[in-house]
Parts: C-alpha cells; structure tokens; sequence
C-alpha cells in the first residue's frame, strides 16, 4: 500500500491538533504538526492563518494548513478577538482578565468563536475557509474539556459549554469543525490527496 499523502497542521497547539485529527481523520492524509513560532502579526484571522500555513508550507514542501481563530464579545465591541490569545500568558490568565472586563456589563454577554482555516498548496493560490459558533459567556469556568475559553462559552440550547462536551458533542457545534467542513466540502483537500497519487 503507498504511503499516505502529508498534510502538515501549522500549530504547536495539543488541543487544536487533537481537534484537528478528530476533524480530518476521513481525508487519507498522515497528518503532521509542525509549530512554525509564526508570529501573528495580520490585521485579520485570514492573515494570520495565511502566515502559518504557508511558512509551513515553505519549510516543508508539504500542503498545510493554518488557522486563526478568536473569542468576540459583542459588549466589548468584538473584543478581544485577534487578541484572544494574548490577553495574558496562560489561559487561566486570559480568562479572567475578560471576565474582568465584563464586569458591571449586563448579561447574557453575547459572544461568538471565530475561526479561518487557510490552505497552502505548492504552485496554488492559498485559499481559506470559515466557520463559527454563536453563544454567551458565562462568569464561571464549567467543564475540563477542549482549551481556551471552551469551559465558559456557552452553547445555545445545549445548556453547556465546549468545557463540559466530549469531543464528537463539540464537532457538532464548534467554529472550527464548521471551517473544517467548508474546507472538506470544497474538495480542495480531495484534489490534494488525487494530486499526490498521480
């Protein structure tokens, strides 16, 4: 049997390439982590995403993808963001600085996760895809699971958080598995995998 096409996941992140693996595992790709330390200097999830997967793509010589993504509070004017993962240096940290700032705002504090995919491919245009999840903040950290700021986004009518679902419960909400679908439903990855066999 050939060895399976690479696709390399431009992130040092254990959650989002767990997510990832999850997400991609039907596509025939081996998939491959490779944490570029791309800084995120882009004015735009797009960018940032861009930036990633196509330093990847320029050190490995393999197709890759790179992701951007962001927690907007609507009380905040779409705070904070692309800033989302630098409000401080650990997560613990960078959720309680925006529960800080939302406090004295009134609730429900109208929120939603954003997130671009950007896929890199020699001799291509990079082209991206987008997904997202509407929900709230809640004040209290509920549930272990995911990363980031999962245990307080609250998902409409399910009356948890992406910290108290199993990874298949997610995926069936979650920004990242809605860009993952958009990116598999556009048969990008599909003509990389036919490319590759040729």
């Amino acid at each position: 049997m050939p060895d399976r096409p690479r696709l390399v996941i431009a992130s040092g992140n254990a959650g989002k390439l767990r997510e990832y693996r999850d997400l991609l595992a039907g596509t025939g790709f081996e998939l491959v982590a490779f944490d570029n330390g791309v800084e995120e200097v882009g004015e735009s999830y797009a960018e940032n995403a861009r930036l990633k997967a196509e330093a990847a793509l320029a050190a490995s010589g393999l197709p890759a993808i790179g992701d951007d993504s962001g927690i907007e509070l609507e009380a905040l004017d779409g705070f904070p963001g692309l800033r989302s993962a630098r409000l401080g240096p650990t997560q613990t940290e960078r959720t309680a600085e925006l529960l800080q700032r939302l406090q004295g705002v009134p609730r429900p504090w109208e929120a939603r996760f954003v997130c671009v995919v950007a896929l890199a491919v020699s001799g291509q245009q990079t082209r991206f895809f987008e997904g997202e999840c509407r929900g709230e903040v809640v004040p209290e950290w509920r549930g272990e699971a995911g990363f980031g700021y999962d245990p307080i986004f609250l998902v409409p009518g399910t009356g948890k958080t992406f910290g108290e679902m199993p990874p298949e419960e997610k995926r069936r909400y979650s920004h990242r598995a809605a860009a993952a679908r958009a990116l598999l439903g556009s048969g990008a990855l599909q003509s990389v995998v036919e490319e590759s066999t040729r």
